[in-house]
């Protein structure tokens, strides 16, 4: 497949990373422009040129959270784009440049609790830093699947970090598939709007139902996840709470929880 890329007209984004790094001006370019489909099939040298970018415009991360153990690389106030406007990243919705409040909480448990993943098959849904899908290799999960529809590279790089070989990465949207036979499936900090919600938990009802996979959410309150409807299917774990830091950053969320998620009755 070609690895030509559409270049964006923007004299203003032009400029302003000009300002930054005249250099990268057209990578950015070309990260604004990357295909989920060009990423999966080849292209190993801008997907290099890409890496390159992030680890120039992220921070090591592993103080500050809930889980020290695993360092991430991750968009902090010391990063140039952490006070831009997001219109003006060179990537659209970076979610996984954040360690938002819900993964923190999942992956604590995960790591806290090796025995819910080892030896498992384990789907990561909505992937992100790929957190949580480090977690459960380091605790010896048999086969995991970090599943993000942002094709970012920032999971390949934490696993890199954090001494682990390349996890499979799938930028598939899998919400409504076939579940693939997961014995556990992962979701931190998904449920931040009602039609993704709602989807969620019809897939994760017959993904239950059908396959018998366990489901662990962490979430940290917000109102999609905790209406009535949902909370009839949740049983609480653990909560955690948040370091300052991370409550600073997320409008005074002060806590985290971690719930199994029950077939509907």
């Amino acid at each position: 497949m070609s690895c030509q890329l559409a270049r964006s007209n923007s004299e203003m984004i032009k400029k302003l990373i000009g300002v930054l790094n005249p250099k990268h001006f057209n990578l950015v370019e070309r990260t604004r422009a990357f295909s989920t489909t060009i990423f999966l099939q080849g292209c190993q040298s801008e997907i290099n040129d890409i890496k390159k970018f992030i680890v120039e415009n992220t921070e090591i991360v592993r103080e500050n959270n809930l889980t020290p153990e695993i360092q991430l690389r991750l968009f902090t106030p010391n990063c140039w784009f952490w006070h831009a406007r997001p219109e003006l990243w060179p990537f659209s919705d970076p979610f996984w440049a954040i360690y938002w409040p819900g993964g923190q909480a999942l992956t604590r448990y995960v790591l806290g609790n090796p025995l819910v993943s080892k030896g498992k098959k384990v789907l990561d849904l909505g992937s992100g830093c790929g957190a949580s899908a480090i977690a459960a290799q380091l605790c010896g999960a048999a086969h995991v699947v970090a599943n993000d529809i942002d094709p970012a590279v920032a999971t390949q790089i934490n696993c890199e970090l954090n001494g682990l070989d390349p996890l499979l990465c799938v930028t598939d949207n899998l919400i409504g598939s076939d579940s693939g036979g997961y014995d556990l499936i992962l979701l931190g900090d998904m449920f931040y709007e009602e039609a993704l919600a709602v989807s969620l938990r019809h897939w994760l009802d017959r993904c239950i139902q059908t396959q018998g996979t366990e489901v662990l959410i962490g979430d940290p309150g917000r109102a999609q996840f905790e209406d009535q409807r949902g909370r009839r299917r949740l049983q609480c774990l653990a909560q955690y709470e948040l370091p300052l830091a991370v409550q600073q950053e997320n409008y005074g969320l002060t806590c985290s929880s971690v719930w199994q998620y029950q077939p509907r009755l």
